[in-house]
C-alpha cells in the first residue's frame, strides 16, 4: 500500500518530490496501474525492480513527459543502469514550469471547472460562464473548462471513473489545485471524487457560500452565511477524513473555519440552533427598525435584482451616497437603507439587497430568507437588470422565480434596466420597449429622470392621495 503522502502536496509544484520504488516478482514490465498511480500522484518517478529466480535483475523506469503522458524507459540490467537523477528532475520541472505559463509565487487558488449533464452543450456552457464569474469574485485563477454531456449521471462519480481520472491527470499537469463542480454533489459523491484526487474538491454551492463569507461585514450577514455554511455542512460530516480534511482552508474553508469542520454532528446542531436564536433576535431588531419607519409614513422602495447588475451603485448616485461597490458577484451582502429627498418635501427610504442568481443554494435561500421577507414591506420594487449581459432574459427568469418563492410576484415594481452606455441607443430602445422597462445608467445621474418621474407616479398618483396613502 501507498503510504500518506500529505507531508509532500501536489498541485504548487509540477511534481510531488517523491519515488516509488517496487518489485515485480515475475519481472514483468510495468503495469497500467503503475502507470496511472504515477500520473494521479505525480511521482518523481516510478520504478519496477524485476526479480528473476531470486535476484533482482531488470530495471523498469517510467517518469512524465513535459507535454504530458507518461514516459517509459528502456529496460535494462539492474547492473547496468545508470542515470543523475537529480538533474534530470531539475531539468523535467523545469520544463514542466515553463509549460504551465503561471507564475509560481502567485498565491491564488488555480482551478478547473467542470459541467457533468445532460443539458445541452450550450446550455452548460452558458452555467460554465457564470461559474467562471463567481470563480474570480473568489480571486480564483481558472485555468481550464471541462463540460460532460452524459446520457445519465453517474451516482457516484457523477462520469465514469476513466475519464474522471483523466481529468484529474490533466488539471494537476495544468497546475490546478482544485477542482470547482458546476453541478452540487452529494455526500457520497463528494466522498468518492476526494478519493481519486488529493486536489480539493468543491461544487457550486461551496464557492457561493464562500465568496458569502468573505462578503458578509455586519452581524446580520456573518449569522446568515455561518448559519448557511454549517446547515450544508452537517450532512458532508458524517463521512469526514481525508475528503473534509481538504476543506480546512481556503476556498469552501473559510467562514466557520477548520474546528467547526472538525466538531461532531451534535455540537454543529446545537450551533445551528444558537445561530437561529440570534437570527431572530436580529430580524425583531430589523422589525423595530421597520416599525418606526412606518410611523413617521416614509414609503420604502427596494432595489432587487441579478447579482452584479448595478444595485448598489445605483443606491450610491440616487442618493450621493458611499456603499460598497465592486465590478463582481456578489460584491454586496449587507442591506443598506438611505432616504432619498423628492421635490414638494416628500421621501422615501430606498434599500439596496442582496443580489440573487439562479439555482440559489437552498440553505442560503433560507438562510437569508429573514433579510429577503423585508422586501413584503417595500411599496415598490425596483427590478434592475444588466442590459449588457448576453444572458439578461434568463436573469429576469431567475429573479422571478425568487420573487414567486417568496410569495412577492404581486408587489407592485418596475423593470429597469441598467448599464445602457455599453450598448447602442437603438438597441436600448428596442429592448426597453419590448420589456415595458426604463433604460438608466448607474454612473450617469443624467438617466436618471425618467426613472424619479415613474417612482413619483408610483407612490404619489392621484389614486394613493385620495386613498389618504
Amino acid at each position: 500500500m501507498i503510504p500518506s503522502l500529505e507531508d509532500f502536496p501536489v498541485g504548487r509544484r509540477p511534481l510531488r518530490g517523491l519515488r516509488l520504488i517496487h518489485t515485480h516478482l515475475y519481472n514483468e514490465s510495468l503495469t497500467e496501474d503503475d502507470l496511472t498511480d504515477l500520473s494521479l500522484l505525480r511521482f518523481d518517478a516510478i520504478v519496477a525492480i524485476g526479480i528473476k529466480g531470486l535476484e533482482a535483475h531488470t530495471l523498469y523506469v517510467a517518469t512524465l513527459r513535459p507535454e504530458g503522458g507518461v514516459e517509459t524507459h528502456r529496460p535494462v540490467h539492474i547492473s547496468s543502469f545508470s542515470m543523475d537523477f537529480r538533474a534530470f528532475i531539475l531539468a523535467l520541472e523545469e520544463e514542466l514550469n515553463r509549460r504551465r505559463l503561471i507564475s509560481q509565487d502567485d498565491p491564488r487558488e488555480r482551478a478547473i471547472l467542470i459541467s457533468v449533464s445532460r443539458a445541452p452543450r450550450y446550455a452548460q456552457e452558458e452555467s460554465l460562464d457564470e461559474l467562471e464569474e463567481l470563480a474570480r469574485s473568489s480571486d480564483v485563477m481558472v485555468l481550464g473548462r471541462v463540460i460532460q454531456r452524459v446520457k445519465s449521471i453517474n451516482p457516484r462519480h457523477l462520469m465514469g471513473v476513466g475519464r474522471l481520472k483523466e481529468l484529474i491527470i490533466d488539471a494537476m499537469a495544468k497546475g490546478a489545485t482544485l477542482l470547482i463542480f458546476d453541478q452540487n454533489l452529494t455526500p457520497s459523491q463528494m466522498k468518492a471524487v476526494s478519493e481519486l484526487t488529493e486536489l480539493k474538491v468543491i461544487d457550486r454551492t461551496q464557492l457561493i457560500l464562500d465568496i458569502f463569507a468573505k462578503r458578509a461585514h455586519t452581524r446580520d450577514g456573518k449569522v446568515q452565511v455561518e448559519l448557511a455554511q454549517l446547515r450544508y455542512r452537517l450532512p458532508h460530516l458524517s463521512g469526514k477524513g481525508t475528503a473534509m480534511s481538504r476543506l480546512t482552508g481556503g476556498i469552501g474553508g473559510r467562514g466557520p473555519g477548520e474546528t467547526k469542520l472538525e466538531i461532531d454532528r451534535r455540537r454543529v446542531r446545537d450551533r445551528i440552533a444558537q445561530l437561529e436564536r440570534e437570527l431572530k433576535k436580529l430580524s425583531e431588531a430589523r422589525r423595530q427598525r421597520k416599525q418606526r419607519r412606518k410611523q413617521r409614513g416614509l414609503p420604502i422602495v427596494s432595489i432587487i435584482g441579478y447579482t452584479n447588475a448595478g444595485k448598489s451603485t445605483l443606491l450610491n448616485n440616487l442618493t450621493k451616497s458611499h456603499t460598497f461597490t465592486e465590478e463582481r458577484m456578489f460584491a454586496t451582502l449587507d442591506t443598506a437603507s438611505r432616504r432619498l429627498r423628492f421635490p414638494k418635501d416628500r421621501e422615501i427610504i430606498i434599500t439596496d439587497t442582496v443580489g440573487f442568481i439562479r439555482d440559489l443554494p437552498e440553505d442560503l435561500l433560507s438562510a437569508f430568507r429573514s433579510t429577503l421577507e423585508e422586501l413584503h414591506d417595500a411599496d415598490l420594487l425596483i427590478h434592475l437588470v444588466d442590459i449588457s449581459n448576453p444572458r439578461f432574459p434568463q436573469q429576469i427568469e431567475s429573479v422571478e422565480r425568487i420573487l414567486g418563492e417568496l410569495e412577492l410576484l404581486e408587489k407592485p415594481r418596475l423593470l429597469v434596466f441598467n448599464k445602457i452606455d455599453r450598448l447602442k441607443p437603438e438597441e436600448v430602445y428596442n429592448i426597453c420597449a419590448r420589456y415595458n422597462a426604463i433604460g438608466i445608467s448607474a454612473i450617469d445621474r443624467k438617466t436618471f429622470v425618467p426613472l424619479l418621474q415613474r417612482i413619483e407616479e408610483a407612490l404619489w398618483s392621484e389614486k394613493l392621495v385620495e386613498l389618504g396613502v
